[in-house]
């Protein structure tokens, strides 16, 4: 099989396409063609070495994917099953989604059924779980509420959005240039903010009493920005790393954190997405209620120059690799 392996860390030049035996399905685990995967940033991070205390070298990289069971020796899958992996030690402690094949433990899985492209699919898993976590599990996300978006071009702040718009809430949402503002208003964004690294001022003359919730994409010190941005009580969720920038220089919880303003994160679990809610997620898209935005779609063979794109920063929406 074709894959994508990394035996140090550095640039996009690191990922090496070489051919590899397939798999082979033992009690447990699970082979699947890998039909398509989106990219994330955290692959990025780990190529860069950000990830050696956790993720050693060789290694196939890949922390979701979609495709089709080959062999499930547990009779767990049935042959050609669809299916869905994200996260549960894929690519991290285990060998990953940039390949034609990949061999999971059974309990990962994520069974579904649908008729769209799987470039359509391999969109989906990661973005829409890591989306719908932020607002249920760490925002707190309810009806009527103002939420704004920090990072709003991002794949996940276009899909935050949009199941915000879905719950009935007002949605603010940034970018760092007005030729992607139409983007941002054609998925129901209420507000489009311009950021250049200082949006409070703009924020409290659109809501004087600041935001109920913010989703923080960006990260960085931009995050001081951010809190300034929310109503007492109001909650601030740090979920990306957009500035690829992981700490907040000098910062003093005391000091920086307003009074009654909550600050927290979301990271995410394979538990969180189950087939019930992946499912749901398929079916508002193929019924047009939610609207993927895929920037790009790459081969396996062109994985440098997906990770170049990404780390350029020059999508907006989702990057999608297919086999």
């Amino acid at each position: 099989m074709k894959a994508v392996v990394i035996y140090e860390d550095g640039g996009p030049e690191m990922l090496k396409l070489e051919s590899r035996p397939v798999p082979q399905p033992e009690p447990g685990k699970t082979l699947i063609q890998v039909k398509a995967f989106g990219l994330n940033r955290s692959e990025m991070f780990t190529r860069l070495g950000h990830s050696k205390k956790v993720v050693t070298f060789p290694r196939i990289l890949g922390i979701e994917c979609v495709g089709e069971i080959v062999d499930s020796p547990g009779d767990q899958y049935a042959e050609g099953q669809q299916v869905a992996v994200i996260m549960g030690g894929l690519g991290r402690a285990f060998d990953g989604s940039y390949a034609e094949y990949t061999l999971v433990p059974d309990d990962i899985i994520i069974p579904f059924q649908s008729n769209l492209p799987w470039e359509i699919l391999g969109a989906v898993p990661e973005m829409c779980q890591t989306a719908n976590g932020s607002l249920e599990i760490s925002l707190q996300l309810q009806p009527g509420e103002t939420l704004l978006v920090r990072g709003g071009t991002s794949s996940v702040g276009m899909m935050a959005a949009q199941l915000a718009k879905l719950k009935g809430c007002t949605v603010f949402s940034t970018t760092r240039s007005m030729k992607k503002a139409d983007t941002l208003k054609s998925i129901g964004v209420d507000q489009v903010i311009i950021d250049q690294g200082e949006i409070a001022t703009e924020v409290r003359k659109l809501k004087p009493e600041g935001v109920d919730k913010v989703l923080e994409l960006v990260g960085g010190n931009g995050i001081r920005d951010s809190l300034k941005c929310v109503r007492k009580h109001g909650i601030v969720c740090q979920t990306g790393y957009l500035s690829n920038d992981w700490r907040i220089d000098g910062f003093s919880p005391l000091g920086e954190i307003p009074s009654s303003v909550y600050l927290t994160s979301y990271a995410g679990e394979n538990n969180d997405l189950s087939p019930e809610l992946l499912q749901s997620f398929l079916n508002h898209i193929a019924s047009g209620k939610l609207n993927l935005n895929i920037d790009r779609v790459f081969q396996l063979d062109q994985i440098v120059e997906a990770h170049r794109y990404m780390e350029e920063n020059r999508a907006s929406g989702k990057l999608v690799v297919v086999n």
